[in-house]
């Protein structure tokens, strides 16, 4: 029924709509779904206030009108049977009203995923801090490699699909489960709406200081979660995290099962003999005590052995063997910014990783030096993030650069979403790093920091540049500007 915010639905019948537009279809996570209802059969327009590549491309290439800007035209044009809003969309935007106003069918995206698609689905939900999008890409391979022809939507873009959606015909439906909240009507997390069966808890840490106001309100959501899994469900929780283990075990009414990537600790997965090359990890897996086999991923650091043991404990819930598991492990080529390398101009290995969290950043200098224990590590990193920019995790950032040589820190500009007096302060920070003795610098501008590194970095160095955003195009400079140095071309 029609309230103030409109005709807005919590369920709805796969058949009874044809006609969908998606409201803000440019954000990657609303780009994907509009991508796999086109695939599901549905006429699928949509529109945002900018329409830039990749996402313009690939909505293009997918046959999917994407206007721009937003105006009340728009729906005039699609006639849509149900009008998608995603959670970027303010209760102002004109789309939005117009959309109120006339009581058109409204979903928010993850209502929408939920009804139409996982309703029907084993779903498979991977939530945590971190780790998400590499855990879910790497159990949705998992099953494509065993032949269970899962479908999946991720939040990033899987290297062995070229993507990060597939509509495949089988029961398992793999989701990212994200914790940020919904819609402007719906202010509780998206993955509330996703229906587990089986999930994977990888990690719980405070984080999105812009909803959440402290860590026991961030958990309370996760807590919600775990509720939602069935006596018949299973979900699968990191041991590294007691917090975590502790909410699963009082809030889940499946099967909770453990794994952590300490070799030996009290868990139901473990690895054992765990060796890191340029190759990747190279672990053997127990299981509850017993010795399954050795696997090989294509990955680095122990982060990631911790989300194949993840991957393994669900996969063996779901009945696969461990030949199967480890075949997918093996053949799993990775997601893009996930220690993706960009190019080596003049022997120089540039290197894009979406860290961004202190733990994240941590971990991922960690992953890169050991997969390259002799190369020097320059650490650059952009805190880009509401809760990077913040000081809530000022201290946790000046222990994070272990491993690193040099650290070269973007300055945030101010964000009216950080409070004065709260923000990171840089140049603590660098002060800290210099007196461990990282050499380290902080910078406002990123055409300087693009200079300053192409000038200094030498043959053998390994810059690993991490952000959650696009960081001022620094990678695509910088990778421009060592070709030019080392006499490669443009």
């Amino acid at each position: 029924m029609a309230d103030d915010n409109g005709n807005v639905l919590d369920t709805l019948e796969p058949g009874s709509v044809r006609r969908v537009h998606l409201v803000g279809v440019a954000g990657t996570g609303m780009g994907s779904f509009a991508g796999m209802l086109k695939a599901a059969g549905y006429e699928v327009t949509g529109s945002d206030e900018n329409v830039y590549p990749p996402m313009s491309d690939m909505l293009k290439a997918w046959g999917i009108p994407a206007a721009s800007p937003y105006r009340p035209e728009n729906l005039d044009a699609a006639n849509p049977d149900l009008v998608i809003i995603g959670n970027v969309i303010r209760r102002v935007n004109p789309e939005a009203t117009a959309v109120r106003e006339r009581g058109l069918k409204q979903m928010s995206f993850p209502a929408a995923l939920g009804s139409l698609f996982l309703e029907r689905s084993h779903s498979i939900v991977v939530a945590g801090t971190h780790g998400k999008t590499t855990t879910s890409s790497l159990m949705a391979h998992v099953l494509v490699e065993a032949g269970k022809d899962p479908s999946f939507l991720v939040g990033g873009v899987t290297q062995n699909y070229a993507g990060n959606y597939r509509v495949g015909k089988g029961a398992h439906f793999v989701v990212e489960g994200d914790e940020y909240d919904t819609a402007y009507w719906d202010k509780g997390s998206k993955f509330l709406h996703y229906r587990p069966r089986t999930a994977i808890l990888t990690s719980v840490e405070f984080d999105h200081a812009d909803i959440f106001r402290d860590l026991p309100h961030y958990e309370a959501t996760f807590e919600k979660f775990v509720r939602l899994i069935p006596e018949d469900g299973q979900l699968v929780v990191c041991a590294a995290y007691p917090n975590a283990v502790k909410l699963s075990r009082e809030g889940c009414k499946g099967r909770v099962v453990t794994y952590i990537a300490k070799e030996g600790a009290d868990a139901d997965y473990v690895p054992k003999s765990v060796t890191f090359g340029p190759e990747g990890a190279r672990f053997e897996v127990v299981e509850r005590g017993a010795v399954l086999g050795t696997v090989t991923l294509p990955m680095g650091g122990l982060h990631n052995v911790e989300n194949a043991l993840s991957v393994i404990a669900a996969a063996r819930g779901l009945g696969l063997s461990f030949d199967e598991i480890a075949s997918g492990l093996a053949t799993f080529r990775g997601v893009k910014r996930r220690q993706e390398p960009r190019g080596e101009p003049g022997g120089v290995l540039v290197v894009d990783d979406f860290a961004h969290h202190p733990t994240a950043v941590r971990e991922t200098i960690a992953a890169i030096h050991h997969r390259y224990p002799t190369r020097r590590l320059w650490a650059i990193f952009e805190p880009r993030s509401n809760t990077s920019r913040r000081n809530i995790h000022q201290e946790d950032y000046a222990h994070a650069f272990t491993g690193a040589a040099r650290a070269s820190l973007k300055v945030p500009e101010r964000h009216d979403k950080v409070p004065v007096g709260e923000e990171l302060d840089v140049r603590k920070l660098v002060a800290d790093l210099q007196a461990q003795g990282i050499a380290a610098e902080g910078s406002t501008d990123v055409q300087a920091m693009v200079e300053m590194v192409a000038r200094e970095s030498q043959p053998g160095d390994i810059l690993l540049v991490m952000s959650n955003g696009a960081f001022g195009g620094f990678i695509e400079k910088l990778l421009a500007a060592l070709k030019v140095r080392f006499g490669e071309g443009a």
